[in-house]
């Protein structure tokens, strides 16, 4: 198969679902070849944060002189994104025989791998062949049942935890904490961002019934900032810092500054120049909080024309009162997505009457690009936030 047709069977394997578990992950990689691995694991879940401190442990070990893998999801343009080794993606033709692979091997199974486990799957092959010896794992969903949890790891990393993805984690911060926890491995060491207290409270309960050492990661004026703009990165920055730290891999700190302030994350709050226009992927509303917060910093006393869309399971009705805090114009669109929300499910999201200047926008491309934007006063003068969530 080439690398198109590869993907086209790759993706249509998620209309298996999410099968939270591990049996069938433990099958998969050890039948492909992928459970013995020779490097560090750092396993890393969380509700908001995850993939930019995983940026930042890939690039702190790599200063370190490490070969790196890093795998992490969603990709935002291309599957490619999911997989590297070294900050260099995987290429067309070692994807195409990577999943060629997986598909013949999994021929015939009563319970056919899921999309999550296979992309995992082509990753810790990749990386065996490419004979890196630091890997970094994001967690796709939750952590107790996540696939990715099938991984021996060296030390688990937690970055701020959140209320989302309930139908799945649970309904309170507590019950959601308790799953992403659970990537903490008995007597390894475990590091964490600051937390709410009830999630506190369970992650040191659980790390002290692991036997896990566990380490509070704060940032203080000593820590170098980020490339990545915002308050928030920087803590993200000491999480990724305090976890090399405890597995005594840290560059020196000249090193880590210079590799941190070389860190690029695509979608957390990226600024494209001209035309001015912030990209970001916030999708609950601790993002949101986050997202206003740098807005404010970075775009002191300014409204941003604000282009939204979203998947009709996410909670837009807590979304919407934090993001009017920056928005001086509304443009709902729709997402490239079938679980996107549509006008009809837009309307009672919204608490009180609708903002103005306000619009529906059918199609992105030919609505925003065509229709508003261009005469937007708004755009004109400030930058334009586009949430796609």
């Amino acid at each position: 198969m080439n690398v198109s047709a590869a993907l086209d069977w790759l993706f249509s394997t998620q209309f298996f679902g999410i099968k939270l578990g591990l049996d069938n992950t433990e099958k998969l990689l050890a039948a492909a070849g992928a459970d013995r691995i020779n490097a560090t694991v750092v396993h890393v879940a969380g509700t908001n944060g995850k993939g930019s401190t995983c940026a930042m442990i890939e690039a702190l070990a790599r200063a370190q002189g490490y070969v790196t893998g890093l795998f992490t999801s969603p990709h935002l343009v291309d599957f490619s994104e999911r997989i590297r080794v070294n900050g260099d993606m995987i290429t067309p033709d070692a994807l195409a025989e990577e999943i060629s692979f997986l598909k013949q091997l999994a021929e015939g199974w009563e319970q056919p791998p899921t999309f999550f486990e296979l992309a995992l799957a082509v990753a810790l092959r990749h990386f065996r062949k490419n004979s890196v010896n630091f890997i970094i794992l994001e967690t796709g969903l939750g952590g107790r049942l996540d696939a990715t949890n099938a991984v021996p790891k060296d030390i688990a990393v937690l970055a701020p935890i959140g209320l989302d993805h309930q139908q799945y984690l649970g309904d309170t911060l507590e019950e959601i904490a308790a799953e992403k926890a659970a990537i903490i491995a008995p007597g390894k060491p475990s590091v964490t961002a600051v937390q709410h207290p009830g999630v506190m409270a369970v992650i040191e309960r659980t790390a002290r019934n692991r036997r896990s050492p566990l380490t509070i990661a704060r940032a203080d004026r000593n820590t170098p900032r980020p490339c990545l703009p915002g308050a928030h990165q920087r803590e993200n920055a000491a999480l990724a810092l305090e976890t090399m730290r405890r597995l005594h891999a840290l560059p020196s700190p000249a090193a880590a500054a210079a590799a941190l302030a070389r860190v690029q994350w695509p979608g957390r709050f990226e600024r494209l120049e001209t035309p001015p226009l912030v990209l970001d992927g916030a999708h609950n509303e601790h993002a949101a909080r986050v997202l206003a917060a740098t807005w404010k910093e970075e775009f002191p006393g300014r409204k941003a024309a604000l282009v939204f869309a979203a998947s009709a399971d996410k909670h837009i009705r807590e979304m919407i009162p934090v993001l009017r805090e920056i928005a001086g114009e509304w443009h709902l669109v729709p997402c490239t997505s079938p679980a996107s929300c549509r006008r009809k499910k837009w309307l009672p999201c919204w608490p009180g009457r609708k903002p103005a200047p306000f619009s529906f926008i059918p199609r992105f491309r030919t609505g925003c690009r065509r229709r508003w934007l261009p005469r937007s006063p708004l755009w004109r003068q400030v930058p334009c936030s586009f949430w796609e969530i």
